[in-house]
């Protein structure tokens, strides 16, 4: 242990972390830029504060104050300690509905604040696109807008007084008319007070540099508006009295189509006039296909929201919107869950911007220059032509009717050559933001990505000031060092220079990364959606950071050490990294972040991966053997007929608790009754459905389908069989087996030998055994080959299988193309229906549903089919989203049982509690069923089975 950190374990009630883990979470922020930290302190409150700075100002070590993260300059990131808020200073102190304030700490997310002050028909104007996730300390320290922000303008337009710590340790509370000002600042106002009144753009996103104009006595010598967007060089935030606007009782939002994104940046200031209450553009290279239906005809778009006391005053706002824009198409949405859904592409942009449309990387830098509104058609002329120069490209979006672009340029960061040029862009681009009388930073702070260039914005000569200022408050330059002032050159710290140049061996075939694991590891930016408290809609990503709440759990924080793992400086064994290890652990594979991320980072593939090298010539878990080779078990109980067997032992209590323990599973979990009779074995049995004139279907015969719930399966017959389809297994004899093609052999031909079962090899891949995984999946392909040279589509009833089947096994098997062809065929069960029976209508249920999406199908298979099914037959209500906790192996583990629940809770136990009398409770995977039967005493049921219980009853 260093001297710096026994003295702050001494001195400090909250959590001190100098472990590998603690470091490396906080190496990156959203930014380019990294730096490795000495150490990491949640304080517990101000004091704890105070004694940070004390014992850190004795050992001549910086402070970097931290919230959500979520900056893209690189100041939440430094080389002493790093103050985490989020962990304990996270509370809203107190609400003022009469006086429209609110006391927060620094730590507090924007979006709680917002919930309390929402019953009070009150809000915090500024919101980010990070709202779900920002800070309100970070706020603060970038001077944050968002897209609300023509209406209500900056964070320092809702700041009334904050409490802060200087680097010496005086506590101050700032405010108007000098409150607070540390002593000589004042002074250094007075003797310049010309330069403060002429060298400021006047603009409304002016953000770069130090506020010092407030500080001018005609605008009240605010010293709490000056400290805002100072990016913790000046002082540690540890209390704001905030101001709360009235949100308006109803909404409506004109979305307006335009030709280009210049005609809609050129409209956007004639908007202005007429009170919106945002102006936001984006064109239509950000917008995800599966999303581009949701807009109007276009190739770019303003968002333009609107509001009034009742719905009708809001639209009738929005058609105004709409007849004073020459628009090529508009839209307006009065509807909260529509707007929802528009908003959302927009959020998103930011994520989805770190990708060019061929798939190439874009990286922040230049993300949010403004200019003034009336100047912004001109200035993103220039900006394409000077990305035109440099051979570069990028994606401008954002606030338009403030003039605030935010856009992420193809840099190359890797080579030399592309730093290079990096560098003369940048120069390049200051001096033509400048041109345009605008800033180099219209939202998110200077950091080192701009604060080299301040003087090409202001001068040296204002620079100098901001300088002096920074020694009024901070004569130790103890505070976030390098920003702002003295700044390190914006070509350096770049994170990517510490990553291999040559690509890792790996055994997934990384498709979207060109078969590169460091470019899948630097898909994560850094926004961390991951990182919200919530989920909305049929969200998933990430449960097991809202049930921990810790960095370690969410998908950026483990995606930060694999870039650390790969980097080998901090995290120094590689695949053996314990660190890796632990923090994988409990990530779920519920894929969520395969859809859920902006950036679609997959996480569940990357654990995986690193569980396959991790292990390499090692022992492993029990529970990879007891479970990752589950198919082989369940087969082998099967053909020995030993299921009552096996049941009977294991409702013997003492029986059951020690195979849990040889087996490494959870001593909390009961184990699933095996099935007397298999799927398979009553498919041989039954009498064949003569006549059926449709099309041919395979019906595949998982593990879990034919093991444990077969019940599922028949019922999965009995509807595809009244859809009029007719339905076969696949081929279980390895060779030139004969399926059928619809005319010349009968279906109930198909099942001949038992030589061999398909499998998805999910468990396989699920536990990181790859090398088996791809034999398992090489063994179906070899099977399945004759059903690969019909057109018949292979249904898959467990969505995790299907999963499997459509994703991890042409990526494992990315060398042989049965591997895509297959994974081409797979069809969900409601996708079935819809596709190759379409004139069937299902039987009427008539009742609510309630129940869970599973985390598998919104990631990877999509839901929409089933939507659509559910509404024919009558099934009404949302199924609820994240994920269930159990997620095939991972519930069952030992270890998992508390973050499992907490899971359970999250979402899928809520819903199913509120559920109205009768509601049918629907789980398609298996997972998802046992654990609604383990912790709510509920039973789910498969989609296909309430259908057929319908039908009986026809």
């Amino acid at each position: 242990m260093t001297d710096l950190e026994a003295a702050l374990r001494k001195t400090v009630r909250g959590e001190v972390g100098f472990d590998v883990t603690s470091r490396a979470l906080t190496t990156m922020d959203a930014s380019n830029y990294r730096r490795v930290p000495l150490g990491v302190v949640a304080p517990r409150d101000a004091d704890d504060v105070a004694a940070v700075l004390e014992v850190c100002r004795a050992h001549g070590v910086p402070v970097v104050a931290r919230g959500g993260g979520t900056s893209i300059a690189g100041q939440a990131t430094g080389t002493g300690v790093v103050l985490d808020f989020t962990r304990h200073m996270n509370r809203l102190v107190r609400l003022d509905p009469q006086a429209r304030t609110a006391v927060v700490q620094p730590g507090l997310v924007l979006d709680r604040l917002q919930e309390a002050a929402a019953p009070h028909g009150l809000r915090f104007g500024p919101d980010p696109s990070t709202h779900s996730r920002c800070t309100l300390g970070g706020m603060i320290g970038n001077n944050s807008c968002g897209s609300h922000s023509v209406a209500w303008g900056t964070t320092a337009d809702s700041v009334r007084e904050l409490t802060v710590l200087t680097a010496r340790g005086r506590r101050l509370r700032l405010g108007q008319e000098w409150a607070g000002a540390p002593e000589g600042l004042r002074e250094l106002v007075d003797g310049d007070l010309a330069r403060l009144r002429t060298g400021f753009p006047d603009l409304p996103r002016r953000i770069s540099g130090y506020a010092l104009d407030a500080l001018l006595p005609e605008r009240g010598a605010d010293v709490a508006r000056s400290f805002c967007g100072s990016e913790g060089t000046l002082g540690v935030l540890t209390e704001a009295l905030v101001r709360l606007v009235e949100a308006p009782r109803a909404r409506a939002l004109a979305v307006l189509g335009y030709a280009d994104e210049a005609g809609a940046a050129q409209a956007a200031a004639g908007l202005l006039p007429l009170g919106p209450l945002t102006v936001e553009g984006m064109a239509a290279d950000l917008v995800p296909v599966s999303a581009a239906a949701l807009l109007p005809r276009g190739g770019a778009w303003l968002f333009v929201e609107t509001g009034g006391e009742s719905e009708a005053e809001a639209r009738a706002r929005a058609d105004a919107v709409v007849r004073a824009a020459d628009v090529v198409d508009a839209l307006v949405v009065t509807d909260p869950a529509g707007q929802r859904a528009l908003w959302r592409i927009r959020e998103d942009a930011s994520g989805t911007a770190t990708r060019m449309p061929d798939g190439t990387e874009a990286w922040p830098g230049w993300e949010d220059c403004a200019v003034p509104p009336a100047r912004l058609g001109a200035y993103l002329r220039d900006f394409r032509g000077l990305l035109t120069a440099h051979d570069l490209r990028g994606t401008p979006y954002g606030h338009f009717g403030d003039g605030c672009i935010h856009v992420r340029v193809d840099f190359d960061l890797l080579t030399d050559a592309g730093i290079a040029r990096f560098r003369r862009f940048s120069e390049e681009l200051a001096d033509l933001v400048v041109a345009h009388g605008g800033s180099l930073s219209g939202e998110h702070g200077d950091g080192q990505a701009r604060a080299e260039l301040l003087p090409r914005m202001y001068g040296q000569e204002t620079v100098a000031l901001f300088e002096r200022a920074k020694s009024v408050w901070d004569p130790d330059d103890l505070l976030n060092p390098g920003m702002l002032v003295r700044p390190a050159p914006l070509d350096a710290n770049l994170r990517f220079s510490v990553l291999p140049r040559e690509p890792v061996d790996v055994a997934f075939g990384y498709p979207s990364d060109g078969g590169d694991f460091s470019a899948a590891v630097r898909r994560c930016v850094g926004v961390a959606k991951c990182r919200t408290t919530s989920v909305s809609g049929s969200g998933v990503m990430c449960p097991s950071f809202r049930a921990t709440g810790d960095e370690e759990h969410s998908t950026r924080g483990r995606a930060r050490l694999l870039h650390e793992m790969l980097a080998g400086e901090l995290v120094t064994d590689g695949w053996r990294s314990t660190e890796v290890r632990d923090a994988l652990d409990l990530c779920l594979s519920c894929k969520g972040c395969r859809s859920d991320c902006p950036v679609e980072v997959d996480m569940a593939t990357y654990k995986a991966e690193f569980l396959h090298h991790h292990y390499a010539g090692r022992r492993r878990p029990a529970a990879h053997y007891a479970m990752g080779w589950l198919p082989v078990w369940l087969r082998w109980a099967a053909r020995a007929r030993v299921a009552p067997v096996v049941n009977a032992l294991a409702s013997v209590r003492p029986l059951a608790a020690v195979a849990k323990r040889l087996g490494g599973i959870a001593g909390e979990r009961e184990v699933p009754r095996l099935a007397g009779e298999t799927f398979s074995r009553w498919w041989r049995g039954r009498r064949p459905v003569a006549g059926g004139s449709g099309e041919l279907v395979v019906l595949w015969p998982d593990t879990f389908t034919e093991h444990l719930s077969p019940s599922v399966g028949r019922a999965a017959v009995r509807v595809l069989e009244a859809a009029g389809l007719r339905v076969v297994l696949p081929p279980t004899l390895r060779g030139r087996a004969v399926i059928g093609d619809g005319t010349s052999k009968p279906a109930a031909s198909l099942l001949t030998a038992r030589r061999g079962r398909v499998c998805c090899g999910l468990t396989y891949v699920s536990t990181g055994q790859l090398d088996r995984a791809r034999a398992v999946m090489r063994r179906t392909l070899d099977l399945v080959a004759p059903v690969l040279e019909t057109s018949a589509p292979v249904v898959v009833l467990e969505p995790s299988c299907a999963a499997a089947l459509r994703t991890d096994l042409p990526e494992l098997l990315h060398d042989d193309p049965r591997a895509a062809r297959l994974a081409a065929r797979v069809l969900t069960f409601a996708e079935a229906l819809e596709r190759h029976a379409p004139d069937w209508t299902p039987p009427a249920v008539d009742r609510p549903a309630t129940g869970q999406t599973h985390c598998h199908q919104h990631a990877v298979l999509g839901d929409a089919a089933d939507r659509r099914l559910r509404e024919a037959a009558g099934l009404t209500g949302e199924l609820s989203g994240g994920c269930c906790g159990l997620a095939g192996n991972f519930g069952f583990e030992k270890g998992h049982y508390e973050v499992s629940a907490a899971c359970a809770e999250d979402q899928l136990l809520p819903a199913v509690r509120e559920a109205p009398d009768g509601a049918v409770v629907l789980a398609d995977g298996f997972s998802c069923r046992t654990q609604l039967e383990q912790l709510g005493g509920v039973r789910g049921r498969h989609l296909a089975e309430v259908l057929a219980e319908a039908l009986e009853g026809k």
